[in-house]
């Protein structure tokens, strides 16, 4: 049999691709507790903000195909849409589904399909303490509750580019607040750059805070309900503002949660989609979810399963997606039998 190679360019290119994904396994890389509940995180000192293009050696070539590949979540939509990149990986899928539907933030609906939806669950918690004898967002407005709340950033550019705080504000903004409502009756907002953030467990764990607004619910709803926090409820007309928008309507689960008396009414914050402008040829669509197939033992999870074709496109809890599939991904999970 033999030999076989890559050509002398794409051999350093794949090489250096490699390279970069290895760098998360050195030691500058380390692991804490500040995920999940009990469950070890990887920490880097490497950036984890990607922007990548392979730019073909012949751009004019009728056959050649330049790609770019970015994560983050609504600039990297946007970027798709007016042709800056072919892919974004975004989190969580409803930041897909306010540009598809051009609601939220975006003023016009985006040229936008799914290549493939990766497993992440969560949903949006508004926990407060029980002590302060609140039981509806409406009444933090009503009565004008000087909350110390903790969230995620609220910075002017993470208000404007976080699905996270778009998600946040919206709702305060549904149920008749802000966050300069809160400061001004009294409040204080104490800012952590991510959910499971060890700052949060703290401030909860000494009394610093009395509310949590935020989505990974995961790493820091059971510390909250342990500590007498309740879920305020997403129901009513708050809720229907949310749905008329483009968002997927779910509970704070209390099989997940003990100590939960009953589900409390929110909505969806789950899914990793993959991203691509409507007019990608159908065979580089194609072509990615074979990549991706390819690929699928590498990829990190965030559920701790290893990752499905089938669940990629099965539009399910862990994986929702309400923006349509890209033709060329289509015909690639119905050749392998996994859609009609």
């Amino acid at each position: 049999m033999p030999n076989t190679r890559y050509n002398a360019e794409i051999q350093r290119a794949k090489g250096l691709l490699e390279l970069a994904a290895a760098m998360y396994e050195t030691s500058l890389s380390f692991q804490t507790t500040r995920a999940a509940e009990q469950v070890l995180q990887t920490e880097s000192r490497i950036g984890h903000k990607l922007s990548l293009s392979l730019i073909a050696a012949s751009p004019n070539g009728s056959d050649s195909v330049s790609l770019s590949f970015a994560a983050d979540s609504f600039a990297e939509l946007k970027g798709v849409a007016e042709g800056r990149y072919s892919l974004a990986w975004v989190n969580p899928s409803v930041a897909a589904t306010l540009a598809y539907r051009g609601t939220g933030p975006f003023h016009k609906k985006l040229p936008l399909r799914i290549i493939a939806t990766f497993p992440s669950y969560d949903v949006m918690g508004f926990a407060v303490d029980k002590s302060t004898g609140i039981t509806s967002l409406a009444q933090i407005a009503r009565e004008r509750i000087p909350l110390r709340l903790s969230t995620n950033v609220t910075g002017k550019k993470a208000l404007a580019s976080s699905p996270t705080m778009f998600t946040v504000t919206a709702v305060m903004k549904a149920a008749g607040f802000t966050l300069a409502d809160l400061r001004r009756w009294g409040g204080k907002i104490r800012s952590v750059p991510r959910p499971s953030h060890p700052d949060r467990r703290d401030a909860i764990h000494n009394g610093t805070v009395n509310a949590v607004f935020d989505e990974g619910i995961k790493s820091w709803g059971q510390t909250a309900v342990d500590h007498g926090f309740v879920y305020l409820p997403i129901e009513g007309q708050l809720l229907k503002r949310l749905a008329a928008m483009g968002y997927r309507t779910s509970v704070v689960p209390k099989s997940r949660f003990k100590g939960m008396a009953n589900d409390v009414p929110t909505v969806d914050f789950s899914g990793w989609p993959m991203v691509v402008h409507a007019g990608m040829p159908n065979d580089v669509a194609y072509a990615l979810c074979e990549a991706i197939d390819k690929r699928k033992n590498l990829i990190p999870s965030d559920n701790f399963k290893p990752i499905e074709l089938a669940q990629l496109c099965a539009n399910d809890e862990e994986a929702p997606y309400n923006v349509p599939l890209h033709p060329g991904a289509r015909r690639f999970y119905r050749d392998r039998g996994l859609l009609e």
